[in-house]
């Protein structure tokens, strides 16, 4: 990628306000959302296979891969259930990126700033992906453990098990009273770093990969040159974030007694578990899927979002 640092396209800088870019990118989210949603539910799936179970719960040693998973769960459950779960998906999304994508401006333009001539540092947008990010993912965690205990829930009922919730206001009661307001921020922690970690991969690798094409080739500042930059974005976030996504689906989908993990006793020991029972690779469980889902999600995310900016007169990202 260019050493040549940021700068914004035209010379345009988005003053709008926090409220508007927040409202942009969680409309752009909820299409997003939607349409890879499946791809999510089956990575969630992927990720549970071959945990170390103890106590009165089973160890199941079959083991399928991404379209094997996809395919039992329409052979088994029904093509609509590919969307358990999609509701409080979209419930976080709302939260989470529009938190970190008008946090990520915010800190652009009013905190970190601009240097003299315009240009954003390459290490500014790291330090301002990471932050956003992470700040959003606290905010939008309950929204998260409500979507993986739904998208559980499927597998659950196939196992002859009873399904833990009937919907996403029932989850959210059941955990409230399991585990109380704390219960709902179980998994924060490993939730966090990958959502730093993602944010390193996205919004800095889109916001770098794009301002370096701009600057160093004679494309413009369209689809093609956004869905180039995307797929940079994609890549790079699902090799970060992969293994704290794992861990922290781990954590969230673990049976729990008096508000406690059953399994694992916090992230740390998620992680070492993982890499002594299953290997280091095991941490990269569901990376097909998840960069299966990234490639088209930021794809779609980020061509909805450019053109609903275009559309709102706010200047490009």
């Amino acid at each position: 990628m260019s050493k040549k640092k940021m700068r914004p396209h035209k010379s345009k800088i988005n003053n709008r306000s926090f409220v508007v870019n927040y409202i942009l990118s969680a409309t752009a989210a909820t299409v997003s959302e939607t349409v890879t949603y499946p791809l999510d539910l089956t990575k969630t799936r992927l990720q549970i296979q071959g945990e170390k179970l103890t106590g009165s719960y089973t160890l199941r040693s079959t083991k399928h891969g991404m379209i094997d998973i996809a395919h039992g769960i329409v052979r088994d459950e029904g093509i609509l259930k590919l969307w358990q779960g999609v509701t409080p998906a979209i419930y976080r999304h709302v939260v989470y990126t529009g938190c970190r994508m008008a946090f990520y401006e915010w800190i652009r333009e009013n905190v970190l700033g601009r240097n003299l001539d315009g240009h954003f540092s390459i290490w500014k947008a790291v330090i301002a992906g990471m932050a956003a990010g992470g700040f959003a993912q606290f905010m939008a965690s309950p929204a998260d453990l409500i979507k993986v205990r739904m998208q559980m829930d499927g597998k659950r009922v196939l196992e002859g098990k009873q399904p833990r919730v009937k919907g996403t206001a029932h989850a959210f009661r059941s955990i409230l009273k399991e585990s109380g307001v704390r219960g709902l921020w179980r998994g924060w922690a490993p939730n966090v770093q990958r959502a730093a970690l993602v944010n390193l991969g996205d919004l800095t690798t889109y916001d770098t990969a794009k301002h370096a094409i701009l600057d160093n080739t004679s494309m413009k500042d369209n689809h093609l040159t956004h869905a180039i930059a995307s797929a940079c974005s994609g890549f790079l976030s699902a090799v970060l974030s992969t293994p704290a996504d794992v861990v922290k689906t781990r954590i969230m989908n673990q049976p729990t007694k008096d508000g406690r993990g059953l399994l694992y006793r916090s992230s740390i020991d998620c992680l070492l578990k993982t890499v002594h029972q299953e290997g280091f690779w095991a941490l990269y469980k569901g990376f097909l899927p998840i960069w299966a889902r990234m490639a088209p999600w930021s794809f779609t995310f980020w061509i909805t979002y450019e053109q609903i900016r275009l559309w709102s007169g706010v200047a490009s990202f």
